[in-house]
């Protein structure tokens, strides 16, 4: 029985793959001045900033964090944009009575912002983000912490993303799991995952939760 729906944020809330990307441009060609391609900067969606930075090895990663969030929100209510289909998907899903929760790799603050940008935090009962857990997505525990703020059981939730480690996450924490094949990434990547589902609207999920409620 299902009870519970995480959602990765962005790429499947909400449509940020456009400012992810130039903040990573300014921050790899303007601030470091090191030379990434746009493949490696996709590779970099989903993942913690500190992680990205660590992997690059830049020295001082507190002041890279702290330059990426502010060059990300400066531009960041131009650049979001949303997804026609989301809001109508969500309000259904909670007339049906599912409970809701982003699971998100972004922190609070700038998760929130996002939501925000297009009236849609009411939807959620849970925000997850790095703050709340040690370890993050493909590990299990973003989704086990959302399940237990839940209270539900992992098998009792399905966990819907953009990218392998929302589901990867999902299947090690013991949730069903669903694709959005509207993705601007690597989807051939994401589908080797194993996904339970793939989806092109949230709408569409509707109809799967509610076959299996």
């Amino acid at each position: 029985m299902i009870k519970a729906i995480l959602f990765d944020l962005d790429g499947t809330i909400v449509n940020t793959n456009n400012l992810i990307v130039k903040s990573f441009e300014y921050m790899f060609g303007e601030y470091l001045k090191m030379d990434v391609s746009r493949e490696q900067i996709h590779e970099n969606f989903g993942v913690p900033l500190r992680q990205i930075f660590e992997k690059h090895n830049i020295e001082n990663i507190d002041d890279a964090v702290k330059e990426y969030i502010r060059y990300n929100l400066s531009i960041h209510d131009e650049f979001i944009e949303n997804y026609d289909h989301v809001e109508a998907g969500l309000k259904v899903l909670r007339e049906k009575g599912f409970k809701l929760a982003i699971v998100t790799s972004k922190l609070r603050d700038t998760a929130i912002r996002g939501l925000n940008c297009f009236d849609l935090e009411k939807y959620f009962d849970v925000i997850i983000t790095p703050e709340d857990s040690t370890h993050h997505k493909p590990h299990e525990e973003p989704v086990l912490v959302a399940c237990e703020k839940l209270k539900v059981q992992p098998k009792e939730a399905i966990m819907v993303g953009d990218r392998h480690n929302d589901i990867l996450s999902g299947k090690n924490a013991g949730a069903l799991t669903c694709a959005v094949k509207y993705t601007d990434l690597n989807y051939d990547l994401l589908i080797e995952s194993n996904p339970d589902f793939s989806i092109d609207t949230i709408e569409e999920l509707v109809e799967i939760a509610s076959a299996l409620k």
